[in-house]
């Protein structure tokens, strides 16, 4: 049987969707990147995308692997951020502010996957829960530097060549890509403080944190976009390959 992997999304309104019927638009959608379930297929998985109803602890017992994928910023109030950047605004009716519901589930779903020994990937904002859901915090906004983070290409792309990143040895992505690596780039926030039990173990050339994992576990994340890269990104099949283990 192919092993069933758990990705998460976001939850808007109708209304938000180009061409929708106006008589159901405040009614509201559960999506998630179809990218990510078409690479999780493609690499040997089942993808389901997990709503914010689904109870962490619950549906963690069915499933073989997670996938915390990326979006808007966590709330502050989720690790002791700047509490005046968050707006008043709805996020069923904006994608980009802050959605504490989603933040609740998703650092909810990252412990119980923890706790039942699920393997776990982390993609960009999905990086940053893994983070926060064991106790560590993020750079509320990135300086300038000689690395363009917050990039302005479209996807599909492998990213540019000021955005290598240098793995360390030994580490899962350094058994995935080897020393280094040039990745796509989509974020203004980044890992500060490791939550305890994580390590860093890939850096931009400014020291920006690029990935965390947890030695000796099935715990990995990364704050490129693997879904949006032009090339096949080994760590979609790294989530499955370590997901048919647990089977």
């Amino acid at each position: 049987m192919k092993p069933l992997i758990g990705i998460t999304g976001r939850r808007y309104r109708l209304e938000l969707i180009k061409g929708s019927d106006r008589r159901y638009g405040d009614r509201c959608v559960d999506s998630y990147m179809s990218d990510f379930g078409t690479r999780i297929a493609q690499a040997g998985g089942l993808p389901v995308n997990l709503s914010y109803d689904t109870d962490a602890g619950e549906v963690c017992q069915r499933l073989d692997g997670v996938v915390i994928t990326g979006g808007q910023d966590l709330h502050p109030a989720c690790w002791g951020g700047d509490a005046s950047v968050v707006r008043d605004v709805d996020p069923r009716l904006d994608t980009m502010v802050h959605d504490i519901e989603r933040d609740v589930y998703e650092l909810a779903l990252v412990q119980a996957a923890l706790d039942q020994g699920i393997p776990v990937l982390g993609v960009c904002r999905g990086m940053q829960v893994l983070n926060v859901a064991l106790g560590g915090t993020l750079v509320d906004d990135l300086p300038d530097s000689e690395v363009q983070h917050l990039s302005q290409e479209a996807a599909l792309t492998d990213g540019t060549a000021d955005h290598v990143v240098t793995f360390e040895p030994g580490s899962i992505v350094s058994g995935l890509f080897g020393s280094s690596g040039v990745t796509n780039s989509w974020h203004h926030q980044a890992v500060e403080q490791c939550g305890s039990g994580l390590v860093v173990t890939g850096r931009a050339a400014d020291g920006v944190v690029e990935a965390i994992e947890i030695p000796g576990s099935p715990v990995l994340g990364v704050q490129w976009h693997p879904e949006w890269m032009k090339s096949v990104d080994p760590t979609m099949t790294w989530i499955v390959e370590e997901a048919v283990k647990r089977m």
